[in-house]
């Protein structure tokens, strides 16, 4: 297995004095964070990979890096910044461009943080969060993963807004309203978790156990999409030596993918 280059950035700061730095419709959390990990020595044969999530992306991250090791480069982006926060789309750009690579796959979740957000700024601002991704990765095919239950609900009393199943679960309405008609795949991590609840570790993330569960199925899924572009990419192949005097040859081809 290849070695692994991490980039950690933690930002520790107190929302009250940020917001004034920040845009007004950034709502910020009191810790702020982003980790960032690609290949020391990403394989030029091989395509690449991107789990761009929060922390639960990061606690399966090892597991889909482990189930792909030969298969691709597998790059991990994740961050506490949520859907409806200004910041996300220069932050994913901004990534991108460090890397310096092109995605063959995004595997991309963001609903777990960013509580301060209501639905419907949630819903207004994922077709952004989507555009991002799409601009950093235009010929990758996209994974939706939905967000996955928590333990408990955060109380209505509590100092600051935190998840609840009821709105963990109108997000992922939300989310799975504007990825299907753009036929976004989706990786449903919340129906796999609600087997395995006796799996947290605290409210919010799993164990170990439960977070390699989550990492085999998130590697098929990707796996799966990788096997087809290169399926796809053999038949075109195929198709571009049938001779041009040929053309009925070449339209039966292409009608074939």
């Amino acid at each position: 297995m290849r070695s692994t280059g991490v980039v950690l950035t933690v930002l520790f700061m107190a929302a009250s004095t940020m917001c004034v730095a920040q845009e007004a419709s950034s709502k910020l959390e009191e810790i702020e964070w982003t980790w960032e990990v690609r290949p020391v020595h990403a394989d030029a044969t091989l395509p690449n990979v991107l789990l761009l999530g929060d922390s639960i992306t990061r606690a399966y991250f090892p597991e889909v890096k482990k189930q792909l090791d030969g298969v691709a480069n597998v790059y991990l982006m994740a961050s506490s910044t949520s859907v409806g926060d200004p910041r996300l789309g220069a932050q994913i750009a901004e990534f991108a461009k460090s890397q310096g690579v092109q995605f063959a796959v995004v595997h991309f979740n963001n609903g777990m943080h960013g509580w301060a957000y209501s639905e419907q700024e949630y819903k207004a601002a994922f077709p952004a969060f989507v555009a991002a991704i799409r601009a950093i990765a235009p010929q990758a095919a996209l994974i939706w993963t939905t967000t996955t239950p928590v333990k408990k609900d955060t109380e209505k009393d509590a100092p600051a807004p935190g998840p609840t199943n009821a709105r963990v679960m109108a997000r992922n309405a939300i989310a799975a309203e504007l990825v299907k008609p753009e036929g976004i795949a989706i990786d449903d991590q919340h129906g796999l978790m609600l087997k395995h609840t006796d799996l947290h570790q605290d409210n919010v993330h799993f164990s170990e156990e439960g977070a390699a569960i989550e990492g085999k199925q998130a590697a098929g899924l990707i796996r799966g999409l990788l096997l087809k572009a290169q399926r796809l990419k053999s038949r075109l192949s195929h198709c571009s030596a049938v001779p041009p005097q040929n053309r009925h040859r070449i339209y039966r081809c292409l009608n074939s993918l």
